[in-house]
């Protein structure tokens, strides 16, 4: 792995999911590329998922589309609103997942400085049932993954 930890899990209950994982970047950095559109692209996704399409207005009230590109070809698209945009220390989101049902998850990403690196903290609420709870896990520790292997070769 690219990062100083492994990631870090906390479950509590079928609502909520807890991932930490420390990246060695600055909080600025990885706050740039969680939120933008070009930079998502690149890491983006659960393995062996695509992003293929990435759109973000950030700023409270923006919305956000992600298009994630299955193995088998189907393409889900995660899509919500922002709540709260704190640059570069927070964000909280709406997630909903694009076909699937209407029920409105929430996301807080926290990126809190660790000398010379950042701890990336995933809150994930709201979820509907225990094994939706665990696909969000799976999907969380496979983007942390590829974000730590793009802030490595990203420069």
């Amino acid at each position: 792995m690219t990062s100083d930890d492994s990631p870090s899990i906390a479950r509590a209950g079928a609502a909520r999911l807890e991932v930490r994982r420390v990246l060695k970047a600055r909080p600025e950095r990885v706050f740039a590329a969680w939120t933008s559109p070009d930079q998502l692209r690149q890491w983006w996704g659960p393995t062996a998922v695509t992003c293929v399409s990435a759109e973000v207005d950030l700023r409270p009230g923006g919305r956000y589309r992600i298009g994630n590109l299955l193995p088998d070809g189907k393409t889900i698209w995660i899509a919500g609103e922002f709540e709260v945009v704190t640059p570069p220390r927070e964000l909280v989101y709406t997630w909903r997942a694009e076909p699937g049902p209407g029920s409105r998850e929430r996301v807080t990403v926290r990126f809190e400085p660790r000398g010379d690196g950042t701890e990336v903290v995933v809150v994930h609420e709201r979820i509907p049932d225990e094994p939706t709870r665990d696909r969000h896990e799976q999907g969380w520790v496979g983007c942390l993954d590829g974000l730590a292997e793009y802030l490595a070769h990203a420069g």
